[in-house]
């Protein structure tokens, strides 16, 4: 078996602005959601930044250090580095004419470094995050005006930056939204089920109207969307626990089905006239569904399982999702259960279900890394980890499936989205930063460093399996 991965495969690691970039109100950026929700994702909003901060307005200061950083990437031999852009910092309000100059030129010097660096960029227009100015004065992604604001900004993004990136995605996790509406689509604690699906239908559609306008304005360019590959298990081999399976997997692959066949699937009509649900679709959205991705890109972190006894649902549901915990796998320190086959199984569920390149944009093990009495960290833990996922990715290529690339998650020291933490470490470099703000932020380079410079080095010979 041939035990290197194909030739144009793109290594690398995966930020987002508001975790890495700091500098949250530099060169007039605006306040996004994001900043509102200063102790991440699941604290809760504040109606005000006034006299409040958090970690994430320094975060590691990647704003101005990027040079640094982009440096040690190329170290590690990165052929792709995957970063969003923050909307609020080319539209500060969300609903501008004009964009924000300074804004848009910080970009053009990422880039440039990049270029300069051999490294390709994959860019997500939008990552947790939304102009607070759009949840504010029109309700976020409730208010179909939001639509036109997005694509503004889409096609402004689009147009600066044609001839330096030809990678792009468009909404960063966009089932998310179901567990977090704030995050994903800014809207407020209490809003209905309706409210958020109607929303969702909102940034399907301006999902398909960026396709879109990626395809027109840059033609030698490739646009995906970005799924969380919740993949959830049987608990038994009950016919109950199979179809409640099959019905919870459908809760995540609906957005991918929209993305990626343009239209909704029957599934999905069914749920909404048994919950009640009564989009307002027009035909001008349906056109731009039409417009499918070129490609799936998702994230991978963990796996679940699924049971359609209610009473042991609640007995037995935990971390970020609330699944059903698989007793034959372990978890890590954040309760994330670890399931390296997993990865090979969903990358085949995507290959049979949509035949479309796949791209797994994230992927790791976060972890308390502490220096040892040489202030070296030895992460073998995260070798393991990452090891173990590539061995099955190697495996799923032989299977067959078409697999562009593979972005680790947090390739440095990141702050966290979901409770805003820096103690959940994921990188490859370590940032010398505590959750009370001290610290010198310098970088040092962990032992999985040097462990996935040599799996890039070698084409991924180098993994054991």
């Amino acid at each position: 078996m041939n035990t290197t991965f194909p030739e144009k495969f793109l290594w690398g690691g995966a930020l987002a602005a508001n975790q890495v970039e700091g500098a949250w109100q530099e060169d007039g950026k605006g306040i996004s959601t994001s900043d509102m929700l200063p102790e991440g994702i699941f604290g809760e909003p504040v109606k005000s930044r006034d006299g409040i901060s958090s970690i994430k307005d320094v975060a590691i200061d990647f704003y101005h250090r990027y040079p640094e950083d982009i440096s040690l990437f190329a170290e590690m031999g990165f052929t792709c580095l995957r970063v969003s852009i923050a909307w609020t910092r080319i539209f500060p309000m969300g609903d501008e004419n004009e964009p924000n100059e300074a804004g848009l030129a910080w970009y053009d010097k990422l880039f440039d470094e990049l270029r300069a660096h051999n490294i390709q960029p994959l860019v997500t227009l939008s990552h947790y995050e939304m102009p607070w100015g759009l949840v504010k004065n029109y309700g976020g992604w409730g208010n179909r005006k939001v639509i036109t604001f997005f694509e503004r900004y889409a096609r402004t993004v689009f147009t600066r930056y044609q001839h330096k990136v030809k990678l792009w995605l468009t909404f960063n996790e966009i089932n998310m939204s179901l567990h977090a509406p704030l995050t994903g689509v800014g809207l407020q604690k209490g809003c209905s089920k309706a409210e958020i699906y109607q929303a969702i239908h909102h940034q399907l559609v301006a999902s398909g109207l960026a396709v879109k306008a990626c395809h027109e304005i840059i033609p030698d360019a490739k646009i995906g969307n970005m799924l969380l590959g919740g993949l959830t298990y049987p608990l038994t081999c009950k016919p109950e626990d199979v179809f409640a399976t099959l019905q919870d997997n459908r809760q995540w692959q609906f957005f991918g089905d929209v993305q990626c066949r343009g239209r909704y699937p029957g599934y999905m009509t069914r749920y909404f006239r048994e919950n009640d649900i009564v989009l307002n679709v027009t035909a001008e959205d349906n056109t731009a569904l039409s417009h499918t991705v070129d490609f799936i890109s998702f994230s991978y972190y963990m796996t679940g399982c699924v049971t359609a006894d209610s009473e042991l649902v609640e007995k037995l549901k935990g971390n970020i999702l609330d699944m059903v915990p698989n007793p034959h796998l372990e978890s890590s320190e954040w309760g994330w259960q670890i399931d390296p086959i997993g990865l090979r199984t969903l990358l085949n569920v995507l290959w049979d279900r949509y035949q479309k390149p796949l791209f797994i944009v994230e992927n790791g093990l976060g972890a308390q890394d502490k220096p040892d009495a040489n202030g070296e960290i030895n992460d073998d833990y995260r070798i393991s980890y990452l090891n173990d996922h590539l061995v099955q990715v190697q495996e799923a290529i032989q299977d067959g499936v078409e697999v562009m690339g593979y972005t680790s998650w947090g390739p440095i020291d990141i702050i966290s989205a979901s409770k805003a933490e820096v103690t959940k470490r994921y990188g490859f470099i370590y940032v010398d930063l505590a959750q009370d703000g001290s610290g010198t932020l310098n970088r040092s380079r962990k032992k999985s460093f040097y462990w996935y410079q040599k799996v890039i080095a070698t084409h991924g010979a180098a993994l054991q399996r």
